[in-house]
């Protein structure tokens, strides 16, 4: 199924977080929070602002986020769990190291 959001909402998938702490203690599963990072899976056209004017959006498919712990509506597409929710809800994109290597 293709799903495409409206407006200026985003579908997320989670990226699951680490299984071990760094001192190697592993984490079993009733005791792991959800992970508050994921990737955009698809974004809507955008807002609209007081004018009327579409306003783009910030975020573009491929993107990994970190978003709020009680943030969008969990969906089940596919028989995948993922996320919609509204861009302001995000907060705020997660760059590769390489990137951040290279602007420094």
């Amino acid at each position: 199924m293709k799903f495409r959001p409206l407006h200026d909402r985003v579908l997320i998938r989670r990226i699951d977080a680490e299984e071990k702490t760094a001192g190697g203690i592993i984490i079993p599963d009733t005791a792991k929070e959800k992970p508050l990072q994921g990737e955009v899976v698809a974004v809507g056209s955008g807002g609209r602002d007081e004018r009327g004017v579409l306003v783009a959006m910030d975020v573009k498919v491929g993107d990994r986020i970190l978003f709020g712990k009680w943030s969008g509506t969990e969906v089940r597409i596919d028989g995948e769990d993922l996320l919609v929710m509204k861009e302001s809800d995000i907060l705020g994109v997660i760059e590769p190291a390489a990137a951040r290597k290279a602007a420094a």
